[in-house]
């Protein structure tokens, strides 16, 4: 099985392939810092979420490059939604939007460059998981994400 071209889909469809759901990077093309910022009855912002992609993305990304697992207790899901109200504007958001896309094209580089047995590896104290399931799951959690921001970004057009 061909672990690496799935994975890459997968991201791709996730980020800039529009397949069976709208990728992200068109969901966000048309928003403004003020849009991204919204909240209306939800807990967490369009940009909020996508600061949480951005640090569960390159968190595991970091550990596949290293292949350093080691699992830090301190981090606080919540604090990885975190939007700093006193940077709101359009230069903070198109760098947001750029980190986002360097990620995502991260991904791409990182799983085209490495062995298909690198994938099959099992994770140490990980769940015995393999890489091929850790970045399946990654995506999974992505487009789990995406789904949400649709819904935010068709909410507050309805508004």
């Amino acid at each position: 099985m061909a672990y690496k071209s799935i994975l890459i889909d997968q991201i791709t469809a996730c980020y800039n392939d529009k397949s069976w759901f709208i990728p992200l990077e068109e969901i966000l093309r048309d928003l403004t810092s003020k849009e991204a910022a919204y909240k209306s009855d939800e807990k967490q912002s369009i940009w909020s979420i996508v600061n949480h992609l951005i640090f569960w993305n390159e968190r595991w990304l970091e550990r596949f490059e290293t292949e350093n697992i080691i699992m830090s207790s301190t981090i606080n899901n919540d604090e990885t939604f975190y939007l700093d109200p006193n940077c709101i504007n359009e230069h903070e958001w198109k760098k947001t939007l750029i980190r986002l896309e360097n990620i995502f094209s991260r991904w791409i580089e990182a799983l085209e460059k490495c062995e298909e047995s690198k994938l099959t590896k099992v994770i140490p104290d990980y769940y015995g998981a393999a890489w091929w399931g850790v970045v399946s799951n990654l995506s999974i959690h992505n487009a789990y994400h995406i789904g949400q921001i649709m819904l935010l970004k068709k909410q507050m057009k309805d508004n």
